[in-house]
């Protein structure tokens, strides 16, 4: 106890000491921290941008079926270099989807989804290049979006191949151009060239790694067959209860295989895909930024601690005398020790500090000045924090050491 007193007792002196030496030399202190400051500034705003981008794309790919399977012919991501053998895969058609809505027990919605590029136009208005979806009344739940107004497709849409549509945000503000949405409900559009009449219009879901999810039309996957034709694949997206992807991954593997009738020991001739694939590749892009920031945060740092190590060698030759007088009054190595290195740890903790609070008003700024967004976790403050401190301990070990030694005797005679 009377140890644990007298070590307490010593830091404190140290940083009384400390504090005393450093507002002594405002100057010398202010260029000495701001290696420390550019360093840190440098990483904590580069990472709150990483971290803000990360929580919005994750945002945005939950927002898209976090418990939904996709079948397809095709891989999303295939970078095996093996499409030569999913092109000559047999479509997915409506005997999978029918095996899968039939049969599957772990599922709570399967709809099919197909797609084409079009034209839609209203009047004198027309649009090139729009997203046409076939679909059928369980794509909302499958996490296809939600409805602003309006209504959805139903099930006697999809039976009888009704020809109507659901609308995206941005083709309704360009077709409908400030209307209330409640008018636009009922009015007929031309899609492909044949008239649609719009029973729904899709809350606004922005973008998806560079594409517009809301210009886009959707209709009975049925009415889409008859314009486009029933030939081409169709994806089937099925949704699982949270925590049941899995079980529900190895449920569709078997139905598939029996209705697709592949042999035992015959690799699938179908992917399931998942929407998590593109937070894998996003978050493999954004490790390689992460390398960058902490690579050049190190190096500013150890340039920042040279700096620290060079003035605090200048502190030691020119209190030389001090230490001395202080040795003969009985203050010991250690004392001498935790002083020096008080002071290397609080210079380099306060350009953290500084360079912390920096580099979060970067972040914002950058959130506020352009569309990427910005959010910095505790943890990454912290070590912030904690790696300007513990660079001044390192930087300033060997000064601290060289005081703590000096020859008390050679120290006082010192001018």
């Amino acid at each position: 106890m009377r140890r644990m007193r007298r070590a307490g007792a010593e830091l404190l002196e140290g940083l009384r000491i400390a504090l005393a030496a450093l507002a002594g030399h405002r100057l010398r202190t202010f260029l000495t921290t701001l290696g420390i400051v550019i360093g840190v500034m440098t990483v904590i705003a580069i990472v709150a941008v990483i971290q803000g981008l990360d929580r919005s794309f994750e945002a945005q790919i939950q927002s898209f079926g976090a418990h939904t399977l996709y079948v397809d012919k095709w891989k999303w991501l295939n970078l095996s270099g093996d499409w030569w053998m999913l092109r000559n895969r047999k479509p997915i058609g409506n005997r999978e989807l029918a095996a899968i809505t039939r049969e599957s027990r772990v599922a709570v919605a399967a709809a099919p989804m197909t797609w084409s590029r079009s034209t839609v136009s209203r009047g004198a208005k027309e649009l090139t290049s729009v997203q046409v979806n076939g679909t059928s009344s369980e794509y909302l739940a499958t996490g296809g979006g939600s409805v602003r107004d309006g209504r959805f497709l139903a099930e006697t849409d999809v039976d009888l191949a009704r020809p109507v549509v659901v609308v995206g945000a941005d083709v309704a503000d360009q077709l409908f151009p400030g209307a209330a949405p409640a008018t636009v409900i009922g009015e007929r559009i031309l899609v492909a060239g044949r008239p649609f009449t719009v029973v729904g219009l899709l809350d606004r879901r922005g973008r998806l790694l560079g594409m517009a999810m809301d210009n886009n039309v959707v209709m009975p996957y049925t009415a889409f067959q008859r314009i486009f034709g029933g030939k081409r694949s169709i994806t089937v997206a099925v949704a699982a209860p949270p925590g049941r992807l899995a079980e529900l991954e190895d449920e569709l593997t078997g139905i598939l295989r029996r209705v697709r009738q592949v042999p035992p020991g015959k690799p699938d001739d179908f992917t399931l895909n998942r929407q998590e694939q593109f937070l894998k590749v996003y978050q493999g892009l954004t490790g390689a930024l992460y390398g960058v920031a902490v690579g050049v945060g190190l190096i500013t740092l150890v340039v920042g601690g040279i700096g620290i190590m060079n003035v605090m060698m200048v502190s030691v030759h020119e209190r030389t005398r001090e230490i001395g007088v202080r040795r003969a009054l009985g203050a010991r190595r250690s004392t001498i020790l935790v002083q020096f290195l008080v002071e290397a740890a609080l210079v380099s903790a306060a350009g953290g500090a500084i360079g912390t609070a920096l580099g979060l008003g970067a972040a914002q700024l950058v959130a506020l000045l352009s569309p990427l967004a910005a959010a910095a976790t505790p943890s990454a403050v912290g070590l912030g924090l904690g790696f300007s401190t513990v660079t001044g301990l390192v930087f300033g070990a060997w000064p601290a050491w060289r005081a703590a030694h000096l020859d008390p005797v050679e120290a006082l005679r010192w001018e």
